[in-house]
């Protein structure tokens, strides 16, 4: 099997492109911007192609893209307005345009559970208020049921995202957790109302190969929610809280009203996304997967190992 993929370079793509090298024999053709950015070893077999060029120019691979089996399109932009609009929607259809519809098997392209409400329909105010990012992947998702593969594309949504080592690039979350560490000892004394799901970007990898060699049939969702079961935000301090040796006594609740008291004392500028999040604050879905819902090994099902994935240990 012929695989393009997009994003190698990034803390998702090195899980993925790490356990396709390992685990399958498939033909890897890796897109990315700067190569020197990939940390895995792309000599460990044969058949692994470092394709150098940025989404803008993916016309370049138009020929080889008529030839590819499967596209995982992981790339993605946090940057300004109109580089998040060109490169998270306008170039991510171009690849997709640019394969074969009669031979191309399967396009798994990555959006983000922001977009979701709690029934997993598309949220409407992720494609009003939404940052860039949370916006453009709302675009695409809409736009991809226009294309001529639309039957072939497999949409994954990762929740909270961790992730990262000294030989792969900390996720942004996972990247924040030695702040999270440092300031535990008042943030355990803190009760908020919400809730959220997350996910390894290793159990991110082992499912998305899962579904290079096993794409859904007939009948099967094509949109998986990726993600370990909801934890609460109080259960989240709880459990960081115990890994780090730090009791919890008493819980003062932080209600949106003190909230909203807090950011008005201390003029903190907050976006609509930003303020519609502390309203909505259940960032939950149905049906999420992880690897065990393939009948695969989860790595990180809980709050603690995560925390250790990041390097943060007790004391």
């Amino acid at each position: 099997m012929r695989i393009f993929m997009t994003g190698a370079s990034g803390c998702i793509g090195h899980y993925l492109v790490e356990t396709l090298i390992e685990n399958t024999d498939h033909e890897l053709f890796l897109m990315m911007r700067n190569p020197a950015k990939l940390k895995v070893p792309v000599d460990q077999r044969a058949g692994i192609h470092v394709l150098q060029g940025d989404m803008r120019d993916v016309a370049q691979f138009a020929d080889l893209l008529k030839t590819i089996d499967t596209a995982i399109l992981v790339a993605t932009s946090w940057g300004d307005p109109q580089e998040s609009y060109e490169i998270n929607v306008e170039k991510t259809l171009e690849i997709i345009s640019m394969l074969d519809p009669e031979h191309c098997q399967q396009v798994i392209y990555f959006s983000t559970a922001s977009i979701l409400d709690r029934d997993n329909t598309p949220l409407k105010e992720a494609g009003e208020i939404g940052t860039d990012y949370v916006r453009t992947k709302y675009i695409c998702h809409e736009k991809l049921k226009n294309l001529a593969i639309f039957p072939k594309i497999t949409t994954v949504f990762p929740t909270l995202v961790f992730g990262g080592s000294d030989t792969k690039p900390y996720s942004h979350i996972s990247g924040g957790l030695p702040e999270v560490a440092k300031y535990i000892g008042i943030i355990r004394f803190i009760s908020a109302d919400g809730s959220f799901h997350f996910i390894h970007a290793q159990d991110i990898a082992e499912v998305v190969r899962h579904l290079v060699d096993h794409p859904p049939g007939p009948g099967d969702s094509r949109e998986i929610v990726i993600g370990n079961p909801a934890k609460t935000a109080d259960e989240v301090v709880a459990d960081i809280s115990a890994y780090l040796g730090k009791r919890q006594y008493f819980r003062v609740p932080l209600s949106f009203s003190l909230a909203n008291v807090i950011i008005k004392i201390f003029n903190i500028r907050m976006a609509d996304w930003d303020r519609f999040c502390m309203r909505y604050r259940h960032f939950t879905y149905e049906n999420t997967v992880t690897p065990s819902h393939f009948g695969l090994k989860d790595h990180y099902p809980t709050v603690t190992a995560v925390i250790r994935s990041a390097g943060v240990t007790p004391g």
